[in-house]
């Protein structure tokens, strides 16, 4: 017989295996359950960490075992990649969650994924992203945003969600393990990988999907796509090294190109108009605080042994939601830009998030009553006004690029924020490509800084010293979401007016983060797989 029992031991006690048997054992004579001792096991399922009162929990839940041995593995989702035959294909644009879960669902049923992917693997791309660092040279095909494993490779690698509704969120933690995840992220309640070991799980991942007769494309970008009778063909492609151009043919295409891919937009735009249309999307910066300041705050003080603490927190400004985003403990904040023409801010972490500092995204919801109208106008003229959000973000983020120098970001103390001066000198900082003093408050739109110093203002009443002179914020960050959603029917998945065509992941505006974007890319495909079979 198996039952749940909850732990609840102090920090100092996690690894006390005799009391946390006691705990189990007192749990289940309160539950009235019967058992004996010798013939009862257990095995953790999931762990968090209780920091909401002075006094630090940790509540551990088991899986109990009575009369029986314990399975010696957690169950999992089996898995049967087989090898692809070639019959039938996918062409799949990104090699981010979406387009590589996608891809290892199809060839779950023998059907061939073709990937292209704009970016670089990722031994170049780290390359390519120091010299954002050294250099100030952005490649706008290869950086944070763009390249093998998507924005999420070269981050804290959360794998944390709250969208349950879209699928077995275990499903995907489990398929993490099987290309070489620490196992602890299936017990923890808020997981994590680490931007030091992603990168090589994408990389076993791509290997598994080449061994099984998949097919990668990169440094090769999507420009067009081909159309007959509203029935997507294949795809036009150019190479961003030499701009040699091809073809690509398939039964269907799975696009899944991210949040920072303009130019995507830009062809649906062109070609479907009324296949996209304006979402709420969200405007801030990245806000950087001593990681010692974070952990005081947070654990109340006491920080002996703890891991770098976490933080979420929101606020109503002006009938808008301000909140935290992608919070790294133990980060960095890195320059996130996919063009030279602009400053975008993104933060990371290693798997031991130990660095000196601790960061966040403390955005502004943006809604898209909320876009200028010189946008909207501009957005109308160019014959699709669900545009106008994309061509406010990237206003924006001209005005942080016009404000910094070269990839150094505009930035201020939030003290100097709030109290409406400039900074004399800045704190210390992870952002290696440099900072430059800055009044955001001055170029800033009304409607974000205002609404930043209502929303901050309360997140400090519930975090007390959160503002203050030793925090800087570094401006912008606005690539949380995507203003804009490619429609789709809701029973298909297909895009709206091209059969064949299935937006996916956060760039489809449908998900956001790694786990999200990764089942949207299954449900994705596992709708092309029942579309394909109709037709055998």
């Amino acid at each position: 017989m198996i039952h749940q029992i909850t732990v609840t031991v102090s920090p100092e006690d996690e690894n006390n295996r005799e009391k946390i048997r006691a705990g189990i054992f007192s749990g289940l004579k309160k539950a009235g359950i019967g058992f004996k001792p010798e013939k009862t096991e257990f095995t953790l399922q999931k762990k968090s960490i209780d920091a909401r009162h002075r006094q630090l929990k940790i509540h551990l839940k088991f899986n109990v075992y009575i009369d029986e041995a314990p399975a010696e593995n957690r169950k999992k989702t089996p898995h049967e990649w087989k090898n692809a035959d070639g019959k039938k294909s996918v062409i799949i644009v990104g090699s981010g969650p979406a387009g590589l879960f996608g891809a290892l669902r199809l060839l779950e049923h023998g059907i061939k994924p073709v990937i292209i992917e704009r970016g670089e693997k990722t031994p170049q791309r780290k390359i390519d992203i120091a010299g954002i660092s050294t250099r100030n040279a952005v490649k706008s095909d290869s950086n944070y945003c763009f390249g093998e494993g998507g924005a999420g490779t070269f981050s804290d690698g959360k794998l944390y969600t709250r969208s349950g509704k879209r699928g077995n969120t275990s499903e995907i933690l489990e398929i993490f393990t099987i290309f070489g995840a620490d196992e602890k992220i299936l017990t923890d309640a808020h997981p994590h990988i680490g931007t030091d070991r992603l990168p090589k799980i994408i990389n076993n991942m791509r290997e598994k999907i080449i061994e099984k007769g998949g097919e990668f494309h990169f440094s090769t970008k999507c420009t067009d796509f081909i159309i007959e009778d509203n029935r997507i063909k294949g795809i036009r492609t150019q190479s961003t090294k030499d701009s040699s151009e091809g073809t690509f043919l398939a039964d269907a295409v799975l696009l899944a190109t991210g949040h920072s891919a303009n130019d995507i937009y830009s062809l649906i735009a062109g070609k479907i108009p009324s296949a996209l249309e304006a979402k709420t999307f969200a405007v801030g910066v990245r806000v950087e605080h001593p990681r010692s300041l974070i952990d005081s705050i947070q654990y109340h003080g006491k920080t002996g042994g703890m891991p770098a603490a976490e933080y979420r927190v929101t606020a109503q400004a002006d009938g808008r939601g301000v909140y935290s985003f992608c919070m790294c403990p133990g980060g960095f904040v890195v320059p996130s830009s996919s063009s030279e023409n602009e400053i975008v801010v993104n933060g990371m972490s290693s798997a031991a998030r130990n660095s000196k500092w601790s960061n966040a995204a403390i955005v502004v919801e943006t809604r898209p009553e909320d876009i200028p109208e010189e946008f909207a106008a501009q957005a109308e003229a160019s014959g699709c006004r669900a545009m106008a959000g994309l061509l406010y973000r990237t206003y924006i983020e001209g005005l942080a690029k016009e404000n910094g120098k070269g990839q150094a970001a505009p930035a201020q103390r939030l003290s100097d924020f709030m109290d409406g001066k400039i900074s004399a000198t800045l704190p210390p900082s992870s952002y290696t490509p440099g900072l430059v003093s800055s009044d955001l408050n001055r170029w800033l739109p009304a409607g974000i800084r205002d609404r930043l110093h209502s929303g901050l203002d309360s997140i400090n009443r519930s975090m007390k010293g959160f503002i203050c002179s030793d925090a800087v914020m570094i401006a912008v960050e606005t690539r949380t979401s995507t203003p804009v959603r490619i429609k789709r029917n809701p029973e298909t998945l297909e895009c709206d007016g091209v059969a064949g065509l299935y937006p996916a992941g956060e760039g489809s505006g449908y998900s956001g983060g790694i786990v999200s974007s990764a089942m949207d890319g299954i449900n994705s495909c596992n709708a092309i797989i029942r579309k394909i079979s109709e037709f055998q």
